[in-house]
């Protein structure tokens, strides 16, 4: 790998260092990770926290009605805004890279295409998007939708996290008002650029300093509801129980089946397994768990979801229980705009950095932000593919490069005259 860009716009390797160290130490957990929520306590001190960092590096920063904080850099001709940025909030015990590296890096990134000298001729803005890992609730890109206009109005009073706070109570905790959320709709942005990590290890195995996703992959959250009968452990036989945990053990494994049958990229998860009611001397008599299911072809994302209602049903009779499956969230797949992949391939070229495309298995807000703008996405290498947890960890010069390709893009987009004006 290259030691530095040869050529571009070249962002402080050690400044956004100490931009990422000082946000990773908001929500930071004795144990390891952080844990910062949307409208907790940890996320309000980190978006005042970024906010305060756009100051610094020069921008215009104002907060919207749902918590997006903006940094502006006013151009000089009337038109639409170039949007770059990505989240702040964290899965439980997540890492200090995934989301937060998009937004710093998209701070330093105006600030070295400022230093480049002129003004843009378009408006450029930093976004530190409110939510997108739906740790809390299931907010399904919360701060984007709210962007483009996608929230209901009474999904702040209907979405309820694990505590049996609503979406709305806790924004008023943190000094937002539901009345207002509205009022985070824009219609004057027609781009937006997300710099994130790779989360796998497609571009540290292959030594490749950057990739450009063209496919952002569709995934489904299922909750599966076992329902069987509560006895006594040690005076019901084996056979005459209804045991709805070795029930739900049998459908995780025939989920696991068909993501294994399809082949690469599908994949399926359970991360959440509860049972009911939780004695060591009782038959369980109910069990609830989740499953995450991606593939990039939303045809073929449906039909595993089918195969697997088929398996879970199939399990449910042969073990005498009953199953329920409901789809909580569905964000289908996402090819990303060709115009702005090869602008950050240009930009990466200018750069002199090796780049390849590749599609990202992982959900962004460019998923949801490219349904109504152009979007595109860059990726810069996670250390042995490590993501969602507090292994989680891209170098200084993988983020520094990755933030100077960014930045490329950007003045490319926004300072370079428009096409009319070149012929």
């Amino acid at each position: 790998m290259n030691d530095r860009p040869a050529a571009g716009v070249r962002v402080d390797e050690a400044r956004l260092t100490s931009l990422v160290e000082q946000l990773g130490r908001v929500g930071a957990q004795s144990s390891g990770g952080i844990i910062r929520p949307l409208y907790s306590p940890p996320w309000r001190e980190a978006q005042d926290m970024v906010a305060t960092m756009m100051s610094d590096a020069g921008l215009s920063v104002r907060e919207d009605a749902v918590g997006n904080v903006f940094g502006r850099l006013a151009g000089d001709t009337a038109g639409p805004v170039l949007l770059t940025g990505s989240h702040i909030d964290t899965v439980v015990h997540g890492g200090a890279y995934d989301g937060a590296l998009g937004v710093l890096s998209a701070i330093v990134a105006l600030e070295a295409c400022a230093a480049a000298g002129g003004t843009p001729r378009r408006t450029v803005e930093v976004v530190s998007l409110c939510e997108e890992e739906s740790s809390r609730f299931h907010a399904n890109y919360f701060g984007t939708r709210s962007i483009l206009g996608l929230v209901a109005e009474n999904e702040p009073e209907l979405l309820v996290d694990p505590d049996g706070v609503t979406l709305a109570e806790a924004a008023r905790s943190v000094g937002l008002d539901p009345a207002r959320f509205s009022d985070a709709r824009r219609d004057d942005i027609d781009t937006f650029l997300e710099l994130h990590i790779e989360q796998g290890r497609t571009l540290v195995d292959a030594a490749i300093d950057v990739g450009v996703v063209d496919v952002i992959t569709g995934f489904m959250w299922l909750e599966v509801v076992v329902d069987g009968r509560t006895d006594h452990a040690g005076a019901t036989a084996m056979t005459n129980r209804q045991d709805a945990l070795q029930a739900a053990a049998r459908m995780i494994t025939a989920v696991e089946g068909v993501a294994l049958a399809e082949g690469h990229p599908a994949v399926a998860t359970t991360g959440v397994v509860r049972v009911h009611p939780g004695g060591a001397n009782i038959v369980p008599g109910r069990v609830e768990f989740t499953i995450d299911v991606r593939h990039p072809e939303l045809d073929v994302l449906d039909q595993m979801v089918a195969a697997m209602r088929e398996q879970c049903a199939a399990v449910a009779t042969d073990r005498g229980v009953q199953v329920d499956l409901q789809v909580v969230k569905k964000t289908p797949p996402h090819t990303l705009d060709a115009g702005l992949r090869a602008v950050l391939q240009q930009a990466a070229d200018t750069c002199g950095l090796t780049w390849r495309e590749l599609p990202s298995g992982a959900g962004h807000d460019s998923q949801t932000m490219g349904t109504h703008v152009k979007a595109a996405m860059l990726f810069v290498p996670s250390v042995d593919g490590r993501s969602h947890s507090p292994a989680e960890y891209s170098t200084p010069h993988d983020c520094a490069q990755g933030a100077s390709v960014l930045a490329t893009a950007v003045r490319l987009l926004a300072w370079a005259p428009p096409q009319s004006d070149q012929q």
